[in-house]
């Protein structure tokens, strides 16, 4: 089913370890589980699938980043961070791999990277794109709205 690029919801029993999976068309939910908390999953998996056949966005060697037809340009670090974010379309990047991502030769301080990441989410939004904050993990680019984000 991966190879096809079919949806996949794993039904993890009470007791058992759920799987670890980096597959956007995979999740799994925990039994016992009620109807809607399956339908809600299954949603999920659908949304994934509409999103990955629109595409995702591209970086070019100029460090414009193209997608649904609009671009914007990007400076040098925020081209590394987007490109780091784009490797990894959809899922979870680390703070940590950003960093090493953004500046390669040093490490930067926890605020600089908030800060890029203020200035990318903003430069993002106008192609439909949002950054999103996951609690202590790290961040995820996915598409957004272009209405949410004011275009």
């Amino acid at each position: 089913m991966r190879e096809d690029g079919t949806p996949r919801l794993v039904l993890v029993a009470e007791d058992a370890t759920p799987p670890l999976t980096t597959d956007v068309l995979e999740d799994w939910i925990r039994l016992p589980a009620t109807d809607e908390d399956v339908e809600s999953r299954v949603q999920v998996l659908d949304d994934r699938v509409r999103a990955t056949a629109s595409g995702a966005p591209e970086l070019d060697e100029h460090g414009l980043l193209h997608f649904g037809g609009r671009w914007v340009p990007l400076p040098p670090v925020e081209m590394r961070l987007i490109a780091a974010m784009l490797d990894r379309y959809r899922t979870v990047v680390s703070r940590e791999a950003l960093s090493r991502a953004g500046w390669p030769e040093t490490v930067p301080g926890r605020n600089v990277l908030d800060v890029h990441i203020v200035r990318l989410r903003r430069r993002v939004a106008d192609l439909g794109l949002v950054i999103r904050t996951v609690r202590s993990r790290g961040y995820l680019l996915e598409e957004g709205s272009l209405e949410s984000a004011g275009a």
